[in-house]
């Protein structure tokens, strides 16, 4: 359980920040990635 937790805790794909444009990391770096090609 503690596992789930930490996992859940750590790697939440909608973890909304202001310096990242409250976009998941993943979302994030899909764009970025997107907008340099």
């Amino acid at each position: 359980m503690a596992v789930f937790a930490f996992i859940e805790g750590f790697y939440n794909p909608t973890r909304p920040h202001s310096a990242l444009g409250y976009l998941s990391p993943i979302e994030y770096k899909a764009r970025a990635m997107a907008e340099n090609d």
